[in-house]
């Protein structure tokens, strides 16, 4: 059975990481210049959150809301720890796919950082979850056929 240190493994170990104090502006031209959909916050060498573009839309939808008559502030004004989700669900190493795929549906957090004690091995995504499923199941399928293949049509033809 697969376990989430393997998918960290093949992932590779870059891990982009912001702090609280991080304008959010600065935070989201990361996410787009890198192409990718979360940063962990690190606060004093500790996870403090994970900011995903979930939590950039939201926070921009509510300020939106909040000014419909007036000018709306930019992100230029928001700090990423109004933002940030402060208590995001940990998973760890040893942990399964399976177990992996369960907790991320139950949570509905699609990114999710992955913790050895206190020391934040990576962050596993939901994509990274669904390709490396995917990649196992591939390989099984190959290893079935050229176990069918390989089978003797003559049963005279089995090893005794």
């Amino acid at each position: 059975m697969m376990k989430v240190e393997e998918i960290l493994k093949v992932k590779g170990n870059i891990l982009f990481t912001v702090t609280p104090e991080t304008l959010l502006s600065d935070a989201v031209m990361t996410m787009a210049d890198d192409d990718i959909g979360s940063l962990v916050v690190m606060s004093a060498g500790r996870l403090a959150g994970m900011l995903t573009f979930r939590e950039v839309l939201r926070v921009l939808a509510k300020r939106q809301r909040e000014h419909r008559t007036g000018p709306t502030p930019t992100m230029s004004a928001i700090h990423v720890s109004e933002v940030m989700n402060p208590k995001p669900t940990l998973a760890h190493p040893d942990m399964t796919v399976d177990e992996l795929r369960r907790i991320m549906n139950d949570c509905g957090e699609r990114y999710l950082p992955v913790m050895n004690g206190t020391d934040l091995m990576g962050v596993v995504s939901f994509h990274d979850v669904a390709r490396a499923v995917l990649e196992a199941q591939t390989f099984e399928n190959k290893m079935l056929k050229a176990y069918i293949r390989d089978w003797p049509a003559d049963p005279a033809q089995q090893e005794v």
